[in-house]
């Protein structure tokens, strides 16, 4: 065994025997419990960052300890590889996406493989192959033939620098997310998948799952939005036109004083026609920016339309707004406005000079609107035969009035809407739909499934090549010209079932039924909050269709959510000579200098600017603040990098990247390599005798088997990584400084030492792997199994009591475990320094705390 510890030497031979023996490599197999653990796989960009880095260590350390645990352990790997990025980097280096992206996959593939990381690499998909994407289509096609599956025209969100449509989510200001391009609104047919015939058991589901985070279920939950209320009709006064609202405060109906509508509503571009200001504002509602977040922050602007809606209980004419804050895309796109109980029709009325109509006040007093609506529920008032009325009773009132008079039925509404699964860029999966020369729409024949995506193709980045090649359009379906649709699907598709494809990826079918229901569902699923409403949401979805088609018998893709945080790391800035910020890279950076509390105040870069610190801020490239894992594994080893991410900090927070935390992790490991070495050194060790061990050895022996017990809970129950390696930690100062001299003795060590390597093992892997064979320990350390705890080791012989007086510490004594109080307290008062200080004094009270504390009171 090398003295010196050697990552660079190591590593790379453990990582060719596990490809060698392919130890990753797994099976069904019946006879032993399974355990699938998953970690959201990669965008192929280039390079891995930290957070990849930080989510696949997590993933690995559950992997391998649930190995030790006896289990048929399968993490799989693949690439999420289709995609915009893949486009805007084939355009600035005039390439295709294909080749740039294959040739990232298998840079990053080396670069896990750097890390040590247990994949099954016999798993490994890429969405972007023919061979993942065919079964895509194919299971498109059969949701159209169930009913799941529409075309719509619909307002969307639209990036003219990308030439694709956003999410809400993906507008950040009213700009694209990836370029900063304004968005505009842009009417386009798309295709739809019916989510929302989903909702409520999207919803009702989320209270089965009981290991994934109370925040994501939150989120779901606020993101799918059921709501209970009315969906009543209003007439237009003077026409045979109708439109209908949905409120969940029927019980306000009689203090309709206005009715807004979408500047989209067909009355509002109707009117429009003939309305030069109303015109003008529907034309610039079409570019503005709707996102939720901006709706409730953006002034409340309107035009009145000139008509009037007749109120479906009273008769009464009230007048029709265009209002900014209505979109046409939620619900009916019309909203009965009560501004007497709804601050924002409150508000808007305010601006526009509209009534006030107070229709509910406090049971037990009156209503005051002169500085603000009232929106609490209370009682109906000026509400004719409803008054007195509370709100249920009201509510069931109103809507048997209205259903007698069908005006109006009670509804369940969710905030959820379909997924628009239409992309208009290129990099993507062929959405398979053809339209007939008679413009018939039908599925593409599976017979010509997959429609490949060509590949060679020269990116101009203005249009889509397969909307630019007329030809690749044009196909023959049962002797018919037809032409195939050009959009590509959304990338959440890809990425919504690829869990299920890694448990047959090589299936000549979508699923293989029997090896997924035997894998399936995931039991440990890891990776980023931010996709708690869109990814996590379509996951659930899919795995339900994909049951519901028969494909797989559970109802939830994954039974355990682990959200890892983000990795935060310092960021520097000098301003160069136009005044711009250059953001430096913190490999290149030299502290100079730090106030009392260890604050940077005074640093510099490689080249001698003078630098601004900025803090610590989420590793990105805008702020060239982001760390190659690569370099820091050249410099360490792969184990300390993971060793670092695994005790920075608890898994679900923010982690600091800290150089000096990565040095303190390499030189623990050098201190376990030494102590192993010179334990190996000193020659063979004869067997433990736990008969016939000393104190001393009971005591080390001891701390041993608590260490197993909390590092096997922490992993395993609590998946507190960082205290579990804290624990180990303790244990090495423990082990430093124990007696090494008699046989026993290096018998123990022998023991802590084999244990130790496997606690450590899901951890530092390649380390646990060399040192459990120099240790004299037989097979292989994945082979093998986690330590058990000794519970007899646990077992206190003695205890250690802390004597004080009046609350200062005097001394401290060792007392048989099963000492009672009358013999500590004899004990403890023998003691010189006790004496000292209670002599000449009357002891008024003596506490003891069982096992811990003797207080003597005296005065």
């Amino acid at each position: 065994m090398q003295e010196q510890y050697n990552p660079s030497a190591i590593e790379p031979l453990v990582q060719k025997h596990w490809a060698d023996k392919k130890t990753f490599e797994v099976t069904e197999d019946p006879n032993k419990e399974k355990f699938y653990c998953l970690s959201m796989f990669p965008y192929p960009s280039g390079r891995l960052h930290m957070g990849h880095v930080r989510n696949y260590t997590i993933g690995d350390v559950v992997s391998r300890f649930q190995r030790l645990q006896g289990k048929n352990v399968m993490q799989p790997i693949g690439w999420d590889s289709f995609g915009l990025p893949a486009e805007n980097a084939a355009i600035n280096n005039k390439t295709a996406p294909a080749p740039w992206t294959y040739e990232n996959i298998e840079y990053m593939k080396n670069q896990l493989k750097l890390l040590g990381f247990g994949y099954d690499w016999s798993r490994e998909i890429a969405t972007c192959t023919p061979e993942y994407y065919r079964w895509e289509q194919w299971f498109f096609t059969k949701l159209y033939e169930k009913g799941l599956v529409y075309k719509k025209t619909s307002a969307v969100n639209w990036c003219p620098n990308d030439q694709t449509v956003l999410a809400n989510e993906q507008v950040i200001d009213g700009c694209c997310w990836r370029c900063d391009t304004s968005v505009e609104q842009k009417e386009i047919p798309q295709w739809f998948i019916k989510i929302t015939d989903y909702a409520e058991e999207l919803l009702n589901d989320i209270d089965t799952l009981d290991g994934w985070p109370d925040q994501v279920k939150t989120m779901q939950r606020n993101w799918i939005g059921r709501s209970e209320g009315i969906e009543m009709t209003f007439k237009v006064a003077g026409s045979d036109e109708t439109f209908d609202i949905y409120t969940t405060r029927p019980d306000t109906v009689m203090g309709v004083t206005y009715v807004a509508i979408a500047a989209a509503h067909p009355l509002a571009e109707k009117a429009a026609e003939t309305n030069p200001a109303l015109k003008a504002f529907v034309d610039e509602c079409k570019n503005a920016n709707n996102t939720e977040a901006e709706l409730a922050t953006m002034e409340k602007l309107g035009v009145d339309t000139g008509l009037k809606a007749i109120h479906p209980l009273t008769g009464e004419e009230v007048p029709v707004f265009a209002a900014n804050f209505v979109l046409m895309n939620y619900g009916t796109g019309a909203v009965m406005s009560v501004p007497a109980h709804d601050q924002r029709d409150y508000e808007f009325a305010k601006k526009y000079g509209l009534n006030l109509k107070a229709v509910i006040k406090p049971a037990d007093g009156e209503v005051d609107i002169s500085e603000a609506a009232y929106t609490d529920k209370g009682v109906l008032f000026n509400s004719g035969e409803f008054d007195g009325l509370e709100f249920q009773a009201a509510f069931d009132a109103i809507d048997a009035k209205l259903s007698a008079e069908g005006k109006g039925k009670r509804q369940v509404n969710y905030r959820l809407r379909d997924w628009g699964v239409s992309r208009q860029r290129y990099w993507g999966a062929p959405i398979p739909m053809v339209t007939l020369e008679d413009g018939t729409v039908i599925p593409t024949p599976e017979d010509q499934l997959p429609v490949i995506l060509p590949e060679d193709v020269v990116m101009d980045g203005v249009q889509s090549p397969i909307k630019a090649d007329k030809e690749w359009a044009k196909t023959t379906v049962n002797g018919q010209s037809a032409l195939r649709e050009t959009d590509t699907f959304d990338t959440f598709m890809e990425s919504s079932w690829y869990y299920a494809r890694y448990c047959s990826p090589q299936a000549d079918e979508m699923l293989d039924p029997t090896k997924a229901n035997y894998w399936l569902p995931v039991d440990q699923y890891i990776g980023g909050i931010e996709h708690a409403c869109m990814h996590l949401l379509y996951f659930r979805f899919f795995h339900k269709l994909l049951r519901d088609a028969g494909l797989v018998n559970s109802d939830e893709p994954a039974k355990q959510l682990l959200t890892q945080g983000m990795v935060l790391a310092d960021a520097f800035y000098y301003t160069n000579e136009k005044g711009a910020r250059v953001w430096v890279s913190p490999l290149d950076v030299t502290v100079e200098e730090r106030d009392d509390k260890g604050r940077i105040t005074k640093c510099v870069d490689n080249e001698g600017h003078e630098l601004v610190y900025t803090g610590m801020s989420k590793m990105s490239k805008s702020k060239n603040n982001g760390i190659d894992p690569q370099v820091m594994v050249e410099k360490y080893g792969a184990d300390t990098v993971r060793l670092f991410m695994m005790f920075a900090a608890p898994p679900e927070l923010t982690l600091e990247w800290q150089e000096s935390g990565v040095e303190g992790a390499h030189r623990f490991i050098k201190r376990l390599w030494k102590l192993a070495h010179d334990h190996i050194a000193a020659g063979p060790v004869a067997a433990l005798d736990v008969t016939s061990l000393s104190a001393d050895q009971k005591n080390l022996r001891r701390e041993l088997h608590k260490t197993i017990a909390k590092v096997s809970d922490d992993i395993g129950r609590r998946q507190m990584f960082n205290t579990a390696v804290a624990a180990v930690m303790e244990l090495m100062n423990h082990l430093q400084k124990a007696s090494t001299e008699s046989e026993q003795d290096r018998a123990l060590m022998a023991e802590a030492l084999s244990a130790v390597v496997r606690l450590l093992y899901p951890i530092t892997p390649h380390l646990s792997f060399n040192l459990w064979n120099e240790l004299g320990n037989e097979g292989n350390i994945e082979d093998t199994r986690w330590p058990e705890v000794d519970e007899a080791a646990l077992v206190e012989d003695s205890k250690l009591i802390v004597v004080q007086v009046n609350g200062k510490l005097r001394a401290k004594i060792t007392v048989a475990a099963d000492a009672s109080k009358e013999e500590v307290e004899a004990l403890g008062m023998g003691e010189e320094q006790v004496q000292k200080h209670t002599e000449g004094k009357t002891v008024r009270k003596v506490i003891y705390v069982p096992g811990k504390l003797l207080n003597i009171v005296a005065n």
